[in-house]
């Protein structure tokens, strides 16, 4: 099922005033994105069921001591996944997600941690199972990954979003790789946000379940509506924060705002949730623009 009509609109009119907005200020988007990077990166991995907090990701991509002993595996897992990270924002302007974008982002996030796997898709004998998923036999991996890529860049007629979000579901479902699929996974549809000129987007632990349902409802059902939410409100919040960034507003803390302004905790928290208000996380702490005027916002 397709994104609705006013989800649309609404993003469209987002990216309107965000495309006006950034004008002249890529130095402050630039700074934006890469301190959301130690984020990103923590999210990610920790939808992979890495232990690292977020402080500890903060510390290790600063080179700095972690209080407790971690895996020299996870501590790689961070940086390189960074690496890739940072390495999509200069390249997506370049190139269409292709096969050999993906290998060598593969190669990148893995190099390092397990070379006999990195940069190369699933071989002879190399089956991977995703709970009671068992993905397609690696004979089939190249013609599936090229058939999924060839969907998305010749559909023409598609919604952007709906788009993005079969693709990524398509790719999680053939599973190419031996380990680092969903990293890989979710680095593409910031990749291609980031080619249609739209920010990159966080797929948050905190919502893991919901983001893991949603490749259920397309196993079981063809069903890419839970998945299509998911990266509408990621994208939603992603272009809340940034627009609230560009136009120099002071940024508060939601609760702060809720305290001052006297409205009900659950019906704001609930409108951030979904969205309807311009409020955005950092950090997994609720933010919004203190000058907001929460009287035109629908929090029912």
């Amino acid at each position: 099922m397709a994104i609705t009509k006013p989800i649309k609109d609404r993003i469209q009119a987002l990216k309107a005033e965000y495309d006006v907005l950034r004008k002249g200020k890529d130095s402050l988007l630039v700074m934006i994105d890469e301190a959301e990077v130690p984020e990103s990166v923590y999210n990610s991995n920790a939808i992979e069921n890495s232990t690292l907090t977020l402080k500890e990701t903060e510390k290790i991509l600063l080179d700095m001591e972690v209080t407790r002993d971690v895996s020299l595996r996870e501590v790689y897992e961070a940086k390189n996944l960074a690496r890739v990270i940072s390495y999509i924002r200069d390249k997506s302007k370049e190139t269409e997600v292709n096969r050999e974008l993906i290998l060598f982002l593969h190669q990148m996030l893995i190099g390092g941690i397990d070379d006999k796997i990195a940069g190369r898709f699933r071989g002879p004998g190399e089956y991977v199972r995703v709970g009671t998923h068992v993905a397609p036999a690696p004979e089939h991996i190249e013609r599936m990954i090229e058939a999924t890529l060839t969907e998305y860049t010749s559909d023409l007629s598609a919604y952007f979003l709906d788009k993005i979000a079969k693709f990524h579901l398509d790719f999680e479902t053939i599973h190419p790789f031996c380990d680092g699929n969903g990293r890989i996974g979710r680095v593409l549809i910031s990749y291609q946000l980031e080619r249609l000129g739209l920010p990159m987007i966080i797929i948050r632990d905190r919502e893991k379940k919901e983001y893991y349902k949603s490749f259920g409802d397309y196993r079981d059902d063809k069903n890419s509506k839970t998945m299509e939410k998911a990266v509408s409100l990621a994208l939603t919040e992603a272009l809340h924060k940034r627009i609230t960034y560009l136009k120099g507003e002071k940024i508060i803390w939601l609760s702060e705002y809720i305290k001052k302004h006297g409205k009900s905790a659950p019906a704001v928290t609930n409108a951030a949730r979904r969205q309807n208000i311009p409020a955005f996380r950092e950090k997994g702490v609720w933010k919004i623009g203190e000058n907001y005027a929460l009287k035109s916002a629908k929090t029912e």
